[in-house]
Order: structure tokens, then sequence, then C-alpha cells
């Protein structure tokens, strides 16, 4: 099999909120939309989102009130400090402060009006951050 695209499906409560959310404040654009569902994608190299209302039918019935929880949606970039500042700006709610790992990961989070969290990562030389391996 040959992958041709990723999707993350969420399973979220208020669909419209979260779609709302990543089509304004992070660069998505609805592919297809109807009651209870909406797929959303980018023109870079993120996953595509499909985002299902909690108890739809489509889904199996085991699975129909499970929520996109516990999961972190990440993004790898470069200039998440800009990204940040941007976000700030649109006052959307920074859940986790820009930060520095000292094995070179840069990071901040928000999360969306139904909870799924979005991670900015941006990697950085260990060197740079002052870590040493010694």
């Amino acid at each position: 099999m040959q992958v041709t695209a990723s999707t993350v499906s969420l399973t979220v409560d208020d669909v419209a909120a979260s779609q709302r959310f990543f089509t304004t404040h992070l660069g998505y654009t609805e592919q297809a939309a109807a009651d209870g569902f909406a797929s959303l994608t980018r023109d870079d190299a993120a996953v595509d989102i499909v985002l299902l209302a909690c108890g739809n039918e489509i889904l199996p019935a085991d699975q129909r009130h499970q929520r996109a929880a516990g999961l972190i949606l990440a993004f790898t970039g470069t200039g998440i400090e800009k990204e940040e500042q941007r976000l700030r700006a649109e006052e959307v709610e920074i859940t986790m402060p820009l930060r520095e790992e000292p094995w070179g990961e840069r990071l901040f989070q928000v999360t969306d009006p139904n909870g799924v969290i979005v991670q900015f990562v941006e990697w950085v030389t260990p060197s740079e951050t002052g870590y040493s391996a010694d």
C-alpha cells in the first residue's frame, strides 16, 4: 500500500466550534461538511482533519460516544515564537506557554473549544539550548 494522505478523525461534541477554531486560527479550509461532520485540509504537510459529532451513527456503536481525549495533535515547523504571538493577538488562549526543553524541543499548546490539544513544536540543536550530554 502507498499512503497518499494522512487524516486524523476526531469525535467531538460540537463540530461547528472545532471547525471554526481550525479554520479561523490554524489555516485549515473546509473540504466537505454535513450535519455532524466536517473534513478540513491545509495546503502544506499538516494532517487533514475529520470532525465527527459524538453519537454519530456512522461510527461503530462502541465508538459513537468516545471523544478526542488524551490526544495531542502536534504540528512541527519553524518560527513558532511568531505563531504563538499571532495566536495570542487573535485572543486564542495559550494553554501551555512557549518553553524549551534541554534536548532541543521548543513547544507550546492551545486547546480548541472541544478540548482538542494542539501542540506546536520546533526543534533546535541541543547546543543552542545550552544542553550538554555530559
